[in-house]
C-alpha cells in the first residue's frame, strides 16, 4: 500500500503542507522512520506492531555489528554471558506490572537513537521506579559479589623474591572443571602484583630503630584497606579519588596522622568510624567484625600477602592523587588533600619495607592479638543485646502490672 499523503490547504509551521500518515494505524501523522524497511510510524506501539520480524532482525544486526567492532577480550565476553544468564533467569520471575516496568516512549527512542540517558532524563515515574529498585536491592542483584583475593587458595602459595619486588607464583596443576575456561578461575591474576622495584632496607630510610608501634599501625592500615575494597566491591579503580578519601576517613594513621599505641586502640577507632553515620548503613558493628576477619586472614597469610596488599594500597593512593590533581576545583582544598595523600603514600611505603624485613612468626602472633580484640568486641555486643532484651522484658512486665491494677 502506498504512503498516504495528507495535504493542507493552509500550510504553516505547525501544520506543514505535506504530512505522511502512519502506515500502521492509519490514524496519526508519522514522526519516525523504521531504519530497516523505511516504513513510517507514529509511536512505539506502532513500531513494535509494524513488523516484529523486521524489528528483531534490525536489533540483532545492530547488536552483532557493535559487538564485532568492540572486539572484546575473553574476560569481557564471559562477564557479558554471566550477566545475560542472570538476566534471563530472573526475567521469568519478574512479577512487576507491565505498565510500571516499561520505560516511556521518549526514553526508549533516546536509547534506540544511541543517546546517553541519565537520571535527569527519566520521567518522574521512571525515577520513582529506579529509586525503588535501588532501595529494594533489585539492582544489586545484577552485580556479582566480590570474593577478596586474600581468601583465594592461590593467596596461600604467594612468595616474593629476596628483594621483595618479584611476585613468584608457582604453577599448580589443578583438576579441570567447567569454570577453567573462565578468566575468573585464574586466581593468580587476581593477586595484586608486588613492588616493581626492589624494596630498600630500612637502614637506608631511617638512621634509628623503627618504632615498635608499627605493628599497631599495620592493623589500622590493613583494616582501612579491607574496608575500602569491600565497599567498592573490589574495584577501587572505578573511583580512585573516592576510594582514596574513604581510606583516609577510616584510617587514623593515614588520615589523621594518628599514633595508636595498642591494637585495642587501633581496632576501636576503626570500628567507631565504621559505625559512624556516614557508614553505619553498611552494617555497623557486624560489618566491622567481618572486616576484622579479613585483617586476620591477611596477617595469617604472612609477609608476601601483606607486601602485595600494601603495594595495592599504595597504587590506590597514587591513583587517587592523580585524579584529584585534575578534578578538584578549589586549589587550597586540593593542595591540602594531596598533602594528606602524599603523607599516606610515604607511610604505606615505609610500612611495606618494614614488613618485608620482619620474621614470619610475627604475623601469626599479631593475628592472634587481633582475634582476641574481635572476640572482646563480640562479647560487648552480646552483653549489650542481653541488657537491651532484659530492659524490654522489664518494660513489658511493668506495663502488664499497671494494666492489671
Amino acid at each position: 500500500m502506498a504512503d498516504t499523503i495528507v495535504t493542507s490547504e493552509n500550510p504553516s509551521p505547525l501544520n506543514p503542507s505535506n504530512r505522511i500518515i502512519c502506515r500502521v494505524c492509519q490514524k496519526q501523522f508519522s514522526q519516525y522512520t523504521c531504519p530497516r524497511c523505511n516504513s513510517r510510524y507514529c509511536s512505539l506501539q506502532c513500531y513494535k506492531s509494524h513488523s516484529l520480524r523486521c524489528t528483531e532482525s534490525f536489533m540483532r544486526e545492530n547488536v552483532m555489528g557493535e559487538l564485532g567492532q568492540m572486539q572484546p577480550d575473553d574476560e569481557t565476553r564471559h562477564k557479558m554471558l554471566d550477566i545475560l544468564k542472570r538476566f534471563h533467569s530472573e526475567e521469568d520471575m519478574d512479577s512487576m506490572d507491565e505498565d510500571d516496568s516499561c520505560l516511556s516512549e521518549e526514553t526508549i527512542q533516546k536509547i534506540l537513537s544511541g543517546s546517553q540517558v541519565g537520571f535527569d532524563d527519566l520521567s518522574p515515574n521512571e525515577k520513582r521506579l529506579f529509586q525503588s529498585a535501588v532501595a529494594s536491592g533489585e539492582l544489586s542483584k545484577m552485580i556479582k559479589p566480590w570474593d577478596p583475593w586474600w581468601l583465594k587458595p592461590s593467596a596461600k602459595t604467594l612468595s616474593l623474591s629476596r628483594e621483595g619486588n618479584q611476585l613468584v607464583q608457582p604453577l599448580i596443576k589443578e583438576e579441570t572443571s567447567e569454570d577453567d575456561d573462565h578468566p575468573e578461575s585464574n586466581q593468580a591474576n587476581e593477586i595484586p602484583p608486588g613492588p616493581e622495584t626492589p624494596l630498600p632496607p630500612l637502614s637506608k630510610l631511617i638512621s634509628t630503630e623503627p618504632s615498635p608501634l608499627l605493628t599497631v599501625h599495620l592493623v589500622d592500615v590493613l583494616y582501612s584497606y579491607c574496608f575500602t575494597l569491600r565497599i567498592y566491591n573490589g574495584d577501587w579503580q572505578s573511583d580512585t579519588a573516592g576510594s582514596a578519601m574513604v581510606l583516609l576517613s577510616i584510617s587514623s594513621v593515614l588520615g589523621q596522622a594518628g599514633q595508636p599505641e595498642t591494637v585495642s586502640e587501633a581496632v576501636s577507632y576503626c570500628l567507631e568510624q565504621t559505625c559512624s553515620p556516614a557508614y553505619r548503613h553498611l552494617g555497623g558493628l557486624q560489618f566491622g567484625l567481618r572486616l576484622l576477619d579479613d585483617v586476620i586472614s591477611l596477617l595469617s597469610l604472612g609477609r608476601p600477602a601483606l607486601v602485595c596488599a600494601l603495594c595495592d594500597l599504595q597504587r590506590l593512593i597514587q591513583a587517587g592523587e592523580r585524579e584529584l590533581k585534575l578534578g578538584m576545583p578549589r586549589k587550597s582544598k586540593r593542595a591540602e588533600t594531596r598533602s594528606r595523600l602524599k603523607h599516606a603514600e610515604r607511610k604505606i611505603y615505609f610500612i611495606m619495607c618494614w614488613v618485608h624485613e620482619q620474621p614470619d612468626e610475627a604475623w601469626s602472633s599479631l593475628a592472634a592479638i587481633v582475634k582476641a580484640e574481635q572476640s572482646s568486641a563480640m562479647d560487648i555486643v552480646l552483653a549489650q543485646r542481653s541488657v537491651k532484651m532484659e530492659d524490654e522484658s522489664k518494660s513489658r512486665g511493668k506495663v502488664l502490672i499497671e494494666e492489671v491494677q
